[in-house]
This record gives structure tokens, C-alpha cells and sequence, in this order.
């Protein structure tokens, strides 16, 4: 029989998802990941979580057990993002987590269980191409889709991933948590950064690094002071609330100087960048782009993918122009590649051109 290692992060989307391999005849093995030790109020990852994730493996008559991976999270994720924050940058702690942590360190504790395939509960779909290669696609729900997060997969891996829910939507996972008397059927989602209490990073980065931040200038596009800020981690290229530099005209945050702490503002239009470089590229295809070749990126995950043009193309990196500008291109955030529905390739913001 195929054995299957789940990780169940006690939501209804990797229960389903468990539940489904069940139902399809695998040998579904349960894992709950420890990821952090510290205080949060985000409803992942802590205790309450694993007692409802060993509930359903009850339920579905499976084995469960909880796998302690702090270490690895906290080098690997919760370290960068805070030291990305204070270097000026907005770090993105879901996608590092997939790419070092559930589909490296997972992967490898899958494989010590003689499990032939890991499965997680997220909204993405494995579609296997003419010539016998896997592709990650966007699931079929554009609303949930969570491909961007996975750009760092690895290739060579994406026969061995399964993802049982991203043929589905939300409404139709919950109603087969119903169907199937899953006891998360009505638990709400978490929240996206599950070790910042209240969402507030600021905080967090000033507790973690033992810095309180360093205090700096705003100024505008003609380098004229308008106000002072206490400290560069709190600001993020392209925001808008929060500056307090008085009344007038809408400004957003365009550039952060971690040399001197500055942060500039203007008006929107500042904001527009006419493409990105983009550096530590994962590419989930086995012809790289060519120049002049067009695709779309997504900058964001709530994003819409933007329409590119492929200027330049390597084993670590990649540059694009959008004829259509791309709006608050910030570093330290990925940019991943679309061609259609398929995923390229991504890798982290260098820089905005």
C-alpha cells in the first residue's frame, strides 16, 4: 500500500486533505509540525492545534504524531524576518517555511518513515505535462490560490507532493468536513504569520532583536523633512497609514535607507516601478525563460499577476520589465513567474528598476 505523510496543522484544509487520502485508499501517516516556542495569539501552531489535529487522525483512524522543528524554523524563518525588517526590507515568512521547513527538513522525516509521498493541506495543484514532468498550477479556487507561497519547491520533489484540496474551494472543503463529521468542520482560519502576536511586527522585531529601532528622518522627494520615525522596521515600501507627516496630499512610503535611516515618501505614482531583479531563484521548469519572453510575476500574494517581459534569465537570478509598471515593488518580498496557470520560477526582490 502507498504511504502518505500529512502534515495537519489541526485546520480543516489539511484534515480534508487527510481524510481524502484516507478515503482514496492510502497509508495516511499524520504529522503535526512544532514550529514555536514563543507566545502567539494567531490560533497556529499551538497547543490547541495539535489536540485537534490528533482528534481527526482519531477520527480517521490513522497514527499521529508531533514533530518538533523549532530549531530549524527559528534559523530559518523567524531569525531573517526579523533582521530582514530591520535592514529595510518586508520578509515573507510563509514561503521560507514551505521551502526550508515543510518541504525540506518534512520531506526528509517523510521519507525516514518510508512514506512515497508528503501531502499538506494547501491550495495548489500538481498537473503532469506531455513529456512526463510535474508542474505546480494555480488551484482552481484563484481566491485561496496559494502557489505563490510554493515557488520554492523543489523541482526534482513535485512527483512525491500531493495537494488533495486544490481541485476544491473553500465552501466545498468545509462541506466535506461536514460530510465526514471532521470535528475543525466550523473552526475558523489562522492567521498568516503564526509566531507575531496581535500581528504587530514591530513588536515582535523589537522583543526578538533586543533593538528598540533607531529613530530617523521622512522626508520627501526633494529630501525635505517631514517628520521623524522610530525606527525603519515599521514601515514597508508602498504603505500609506501610519506615517504621520501631516495632512495634504496622500503620500506612501518609496524607499527605506537602513544607512541612514531615512524613509522617503510621495505620491502614488512614485510608488510605480518599470520591473524588478529578483535574486535566490527556484526555477519549477527545466528550460529557463528567454528574453523577450512574456509571462506575468506576482509581487504580493493578494496581488494580481502583472504581464512582464523577460529581460534577462539565469540559474539564480532574473530580471523583468512590465510595459503596465508594477506597483510598490518591495525588497525582500517574492516575485514569482507565471506562464498561465503554471508556476515558472520565483525568487526573493533585489531591487526595483
Amino acid at each position: 500500500m502507498t504511504r502518505v505523510l500529512v502534515a495537519m496543522s489541526g485546520g480543516v484544509d489539511s484534515s480534508v486533505a487527510a481524510a481524502l487520502l484516507v478515503e482514496a485508499g492510502y497509508d495516511v501517516i499524520g504529522v503535526a509540525m512544532r514550529l514555536w516556542n514563543g507566545p502567539s495569539d494567531s490560533g497556529c501552531c499551538s497547543l490547541d492545534d495539535f489536540v485537534d489535529a490528533r482528534r481527526v487522525a482519531a477520527r480517521l483512524g490513522i497514527p499521529f504524531f508531533v514533530m518538533d522543528f523549532s530549531d530549524l524554523f527559528e534559523r530559518h524563518v523567524v531569525r531573517p524576518f526579523a533582521e530582514d525588517y530591520l535592514r529595510g526590507r518586508t520578509p515573507n515568512p510563509c514561503a521560507r517555511c514551505n521551502q526550508f521547513v515543510k518541504f525540506d527538513a518534512l520531506f526528509s522525516r517523510a521519507q525516514a518513515l518510508g512514506a512515497d509521498f508528503l501531502a499538506t493541506g494547501h491550495y495548489a495543484r500538481l498537473v503532469r505535462g506531455p513529456e512526463g514532468e510535474w508542474h505546480l498550477h494555480t488551484a482552481r479556487s484563484r481566491d485561496k490560490d496559494q502557489s505563490y507561497f510554493l515557488f520554492g519547491l523543489p523541482r526534482q520533489r513535485l512527483a512525491q507532493i500531493l495537494f488533495p484540496v486544490g481541485d476544491r474551494t473553500k465552501q466545498e472543503v468545509r462541506a466535506l468536513a461536514r460530510e465526514k463529521k471532521l470535528p475543525v468542520a466550523e473552526k475558523p482560519e489562522s492567521q498568516e504569520v503564526c509566531f507575531v502576536p496581535r500581528r504587530d511586527y514591530a513588536e515582535f522585531v523589537e522583543k526578538y532583536t533586543g533593538q528598540a529601532g533607531a529613530p530617523g528622518p521622512i522626508v520627501d522627494e526633494n529630501g525635505a523633512v517631514l517628520g521623524v520615525h522610530d525606527g525603519i522596521h515599521r514601515f514597508t515600501i508602498g504603505q500609506r497609514r501610519g506615517l504621520r507627516v501631516g495632512g495634504g496630499r496622500p503620500r506612501y512610503v518609496v524607499d527605506l535607507d537602513p544607512n541612514t535611516g531615512t524613509v522617503r515618501v510621495g505620491d502614488r505614482t512614485a510608488t510605480l516601478a518599470q520591473g524588478l531583479r529578483a535574486i535566490q531563484v527556484n526555477w519549477l521548469v527545466s528550460r529557463l525563460p528567454e528574453p523577450g519572453e512574456q509571462l506575468t510575476v506576482k509581487i504580493r500574494s493578494r496581488f494580481n499577476p502583472t504581464p512582464v517581459v523577460v529581460e534577462s534569465a539565469d540559474a539564480t537570478t532574473f530580471v523583468v520589465r512590465a510595459p503596465g509598471r508594477l506597483q510598490a515593488v518591495t525588497p525582500g518580498q517574492a516575485a514569482v513567474l507565471y506562464d498561465g496557470d503554471r508556476v515558472v520560477g520565483g525568487g526573493w526582490i533585489d531591487a526595483p528598476i
